[in-house]
């Protein structure tokens, strides 16, 4: 059976995390060292960056939260936002990345993702997708924070994202962000239907069951969180306590 992971998803604007609903409306939750090490200590299997104002500018700015984060923190890092070129991609990783997140780039430029995946290795490659639902069963890839339409359909873009490179997918429902209403089991096993690679369910956690469900009904392989966390609604270890007690193979520590 696979090993689930617990990732903490921080979202970045400027020196702070944030929080918002749908992605929007964000609000100053904390200091993301902080965070860091409190989840790091909790048991995460990873953290995740994501710098939400970094397509509007047109760069990164991680780069000295995430260095300060892997001299603390001796779990994989993945950060996403503004990576635009393999350039890019070789400064975040030498900054303490284990993994990037490409969304805005790769919807302009696909060959970005088969360009970082051949230098890097496919491992490293993680394809970000905000998805919306448009119709039942159909969901459209959105960029800049679930603000710019683009046309692709979730379920192609995912599978040919893969076939250029793409390791493991990041799947945001802008719909279910923030809200506390559970993941959107029915994007999540969409996605997961047609690619080989290890899907990373985001948006709308909610309560500790919601693991188990997009796990059993969307075959998600990690969860992404952030709600839950930043407001002490539970930790990291309680996270995994249920998800053990309710059958699900996670890390053991």
């Amino acid at each position: 059976m696979k090993k689930i992971r617990l990732i903490p998803r921080l979202d970045i604007k400027g020196p702070k995390v944030i929080k918002g609903i749908h992605l929007e409306g964000l609000r100053v939750v904390g200091d993301p060292q902080e965070f860091a090490r409190r989840y790091y200590d909790q048991g995460a299997d990873e953290l995740l960056y994501v710098d939400v104002v970094a397509s509007l500018y047109g760069r990164n700015s991680l780069h000295d939260i995430v260095q300060s984060a892997a001299r603390d923190v001796f779990v994989p890092l993945t950060v996403t936002g503004g990576l635009r070129s393999v350039d890019d991609v070789r400064l975040m990783l030498r900054s303490g990345a284990d993994k990037v997140g490409i969304n805005t780039a790769a919807t302009k430029r696909p060959e970005l993702i088969r360009e970082v995946a051949r230098k890097f290795g496919s491992q490293c490659m993680v394809l970000s997708i905000e998805a919306k639902q448009v119709a039942p069963g159909r969901w459209e890839a959105y960029t800049d924070n679930g603000r710019e339409k683009t046309g692709l359909d979730v379920i192609e873009w995912v599978q040919r994202g893969v076939e250029l490179g793409a390791g493991e997918i990041l799947l945001t429902s802008v719909d279910r962000e923030g809200t506390r209403e559970g993941f959107d089991t029915n994007l999540v096993a969409a996605v997961s239907a047609v690619v080989p690679v290890p899907v990373i369910a985001s948006g709308g956690m909610g309560c500790l069951e919601d693991v188990a469900t997009v796990v059993r009904e969307g075959a998600a392989d990690a969860v992404a969180m952030a709600d839950m966390l930043h407001y002490g609604r539970a930790t990291i270890a309680e996270i995994r306590a249920a998800a053990r007690a309710a059958g699900l193979t996670v890390r053991a520590i």
